[in-house]
């Protein structure tokens, strides 16, 4: 005998109050442990280069963004499969299936639930988690180096002598199997004792060979009595006391930057006969981000109706814990072998998604 079947959104209300709020208290766990950890990183710094207490609390308030960007997959994983194991424990799962309801369609409603939040966690990782990214980046430039600044609009700003040299940006590039550091639309402005402008040089870009320093495609302008002479060099050396390890480690992080940047940065690339290599990855792994979400939870949801039905709160987080480092693991191996292998990066981010699909699919046939 079956029961009456509960109306749609009487069901979809329950499934949704028992996820979201298990996926909100995990969320937060898992983005303050990880800004908590930062932080006391941080602490070891304060008093370098007139690194402050509140500097460093300014620069993991910026990172918080991208940070919950971050977590956000892992959290829905294990929120959803504590919310759902919740109301298996509880019994009232096993009351939506006496009454007809098959285990996609409550899989459905615990993933219809998460899209919503996806949506907004994607506005932020391309809004607020790059603009304080940018702003946390230029506090660690201050903090490895005395004589370099970043801003958001006019790049990257450093004192180098009698030189001031500005770029527009700073990104990595593959040169022989190495990452290297690239400077584009480099502008030097060379001054005299008495501060008078006497020398300004305007290059395409800058490269970093590990060791030193080639300005390419550059226009050099000298400036004296007789007025402006100018002439244009395909590439000379470039002496400078720029620290291409400081600029790596502070500046070049494609996984943190928006689409927008990341495809501008794609086209610079290709448009000089340069692999994109990692903005090519991150840049699919952004565009992806809301599939691999979705999937994941879905395909997690058969646990709920299985493993999660008996055993307490701890067995559930331990399944959704294995799940998300399984699934960190998935990704990263699949990623590295697109990128070995020279397939597609987005083949290479979407075979994770449909290795999932595929599971899920069976599954679901055969347990309906």
């Amino acid at each position: 005998m079956r029961l009456p079947m509960p109306r749609v959104k009487q069901v979809d209300r329950l499934i949704a109050t028992s996820v979201l709020s298990t996926l909100a208290i995990v969320w937060l766990i898992l983005v303050g442990f990880d800004t908590l950890g930062q932080f006391l990183r941080q602490l070891g710094h304060v008093g370098d280069h007139g690194y402050t207490l509140s500097k460093a609390a300014i620069y993991i308030a910026d990172t918080i963004p991208r940070r919950m960007y971050e977590h956000f997959g892992n959290a829905a994983l294990i929120g959803g499969l504590l919310g759902l194991g919740g109301l298996a424990g509880s019994g009232e799962l096993t009351a939506l299936r006496a009454a007809g309801m098959s285990k996609l369609r409550i899989a459905v409603s615990v993933t219809a639930v998460v899209a919503v939040l996806t949506v907004a966690v994607m506005l932020i990782g391309e809004t607020l988690a790059p603009a304080g990214d940018q702003r946390a980046q230029a506090i660690q430039l201050a903090l490895h180096s005395d004589n370099i600044g970043l801003t958001t609009r006019s790049g990257l700003w450093a004192r180098d002598g009698d030189d001031v040299v500005n770029a527009k940006r700073a990104q990595a590039v593959r040169v022989d199997g190495h990452q290297r550091v690239q400077l584009v639309d480099v502008r030097v402005f060379s001054f005299d004792d008495s501060g008078q402008l006497v020398k300004f040089r305007r290059a395409k870009s800058a490269e970093n060979n590990g060791r030193d320093w080639t300005l390419k495609d550059l226009r050099i302008s000298t400036l004296d009595a007789d007025g402006v002479h100018s002439h244009e060099v395909a590439s000379v050396p470039w002496k400078t006391h720029l620290d291409a390890r400081v600029l790596e480690q502070s500046i070049v992080h494609p996984q943190y930057l928006s689409m927008r940047d990341l495809y501008a940065n794609m086209q610079y690339l290709r448009a000089n006969g340069q692999n994109p290599g990692a903005y090519a990855v991150s840049f699919w792994s952004h565009a992806l981000y809301p599939l691999n979400v979705l999937v994941l939870v879905l395909c997690a949801m058969p646990f709920a109706f299985g493993a999660l039905r008996s055993g307490g709160l701890g067995k559930r987080l331990f399944i959704g814990v294995l799940l998300a480092i399984a699934w960190y693991f998935l990704q990263q191996s699949m990623t590295n072998f697109g990128t070995v292998y020279g397939l597609s990066p987005m083949l290479a981010n979407l075979l994770p998604a449909m290795v999932l699909v595929i599971v899920a699919t069976l599954y679901f046939r055969r347990h309906g």
